[in-house]
């Protein structure tokens, strides 16, 4: 969320794809091209406080492994290239999608973390009573 005006956030697809910090919108999220940042540059907030866990990668060896497999099989039945096209063509294809859209939804997953105030679970404390 912009410091100006709290109550209009940024929607999550463009702000997934700007990967700043859900905050202040100010300092980058990563250090590296999928890594986060521990802090925020700008405004200091812990991004090491959050856990996207492996919820991107699992959804993304579906997706794009979905996508993937389709297209190879339209140009297999349509040209029936060599085998060696189609590693040519999917290999540096399916990495470069991975490595992209991982990025984008390790941020959305951080950003919508931020907004809906998750947190790890916690075991309720039992009442004590006399």
């Amino acid at each position: 969320m912009s410091q100006a005006d709290p109550a209009t956030p940024t929607p999550l697809v463009r702000a997934a794809l700007a990967a700043r910090c859900p905050r202040c919108e100010g300092g980058p999220l990563f250090d590296g091209w999928v890594k986060f940042a521990p802090r925020c540059r700008a405004c200091g907030l812990d991004l090491e406080a959050f856990n996207v866990g492996d919820g991107p990668a699992a959804f993304l060896i579906l997706i794009v492994g979905a996508i993937v497999t389709a297209l190879a099989l339209m140009v297999q039945l349509g040209a029936h290239p060599p085998f060696w096209v189609h590693i040519l063509l999917w290999v540096p294809l399916t990495t470069g999608l991975g490595i992209v859209c991982l990025r984008v939804s390790k941020a959305a997953l951080l950003i919508l973390e931020y907004r809906n105030k998750a947190r790890e679970g916690r075991l309720k404390q039992p009442e004590t009573g006399a």
